[in-house]
C-alpha cells in the first residue's frame, strides 16, 4: 500500500516507521510548506498535521479521490463540511480524535459506565487530561469525545474548562513535558469515587491505530469511524 503522510512531525515520523515495518511505501511526506506532489500516487493519505492545515489536506484528498484518515484535532467546526464533501465526491474518510486501539475500547467502556451511572444522581462527573507541552488544543479531542460519550447517556448538557454549572462536566487540561496522553473520568459522591483511566506510554499506539485504519479504509466508500474499523458497529 502506498501512503501519503500529510504532516511530518513527531507523529508523522512514528507512523512512517510503523507503516514501513508493515510493508507499506511512503510516497509523500508533506510538512506545512510542502506541496501535494506525489499525492496522486497514494492509495491512502494519513493526516496528522495542525488545525490550520487539516481542512486543506482533507479537501485536497477528497477532490482527488484519495481515501483519507485524519487524527488532527482542533478543526472540528469544519467537520460537517468535510463529511458533505466526502459524500459529494463519493470519497472515503475517517476522522478520529484518537486512533489508539486501546483508547477506542476505552471510549466504549466510558459510554457503558455512563449508562450504568445515569440514574445515580448523587455522583458528579469530572475529567482530567494530561498531554505534552507541544499539544496546541485544549481540551484534547479525546477528552471531548469522552465528555460527549457521558453527555449522551446523562443529564449533562456540555463540558467546560472553567468552573462548571450544574449540567456541565468540568475538564481539567494539563500540559506536562513528555506525556503522550492520559485521560481520566471521575464519578464522585460524598462516600466514594469511581475512576476509569487510560494512559498512553508512547505515540506508538496512536500511530499503529492510524495505519490499521488506513489499511481498513482502502477500497471502501463513505464516512467511517474507528467503531467501524474495530467492528464495534454494524455499518
Amino acid at each position: 500500500m502506498k501512503i501519503a503522510l500529510l504532516g511530518y512531525g513527531k507523529m508523522g515520523k512514528v507512523i512512517e516507521r510503523i507503516a514501513l515495518e508493515r510493508g507499506h511505501e511512503i510516497v509523500l511526506k508533506k510538512d506545512q510548506n510542502n506541496t501535494f506532489e506525489g499525492l496522486l500516487n497514494a492509495d491512502v493519505a494519513i493526516d496528522f498535521s495542525v488545525p490550520d492545515s487539516a481542512v486543506d489536506n482533507i479537501t485536497e484528498c477528497l477532490h482527488n479521490g484519495i481515501p483519507v484518515i485524519s487524527g488532527t484535532t482542533g478543526w472540528l467546526a469544519d467537520y460537517p463540511k468535510m463529511v458533505q464533501l466526502c459524500e459529494e465526491k463519493n470519497g472515503s474518510f475517517i476522522y478520529a480524535s484518537n486512533f489508539s486501539l486501546g483508547v477506542n475500547v476505552f471510549f466504549e467502556l466510558n459510554e457503558y459506565l455512563a449508562k450504568m451511572m445515569s440514574n445515580l444522581k448523587q455522583y458528579k462527573v469530572s475529567m482530567e487530561e494530561i498531554h505534552h507541552t507541544q499539544k496546541l488544543d485544549a481540551p484534547s479531542g479525546t477528552a471531548i469525545t469522552l465528555a460527549e460519550g457521558v453527555i449522551k447517556h446523562s443529564d449533562y448538557a456540555n463540558w467546560t474548562l472553567e468552573t462548571p454549572i450544574s449540567n456541565e462536566i468540568h475538564i481539567e487540561a494539563k500540559r506536562i513535558e513528555n506525556i503522550p496522553g492520559t485521560h481520566s473520568i471521575f464519578y464522585d459522591s460524598e462516600v466514594d469515587q469511581i475512576e476509569i483511566k487510560h494512559t498512553a506510554h508512547s505515540r506508538e499506539g496512536f500511530a499503529l491505530g492510524a495505519v490499521v485504519a488506513a489499511e481498513w479504509l482502502v477500497g471502501k466508500k463513505g464516512v467511517f469511524t474507528m467503531k467501524n474499523v474495530l467492528g464495534l458497529t454494524s455499518k
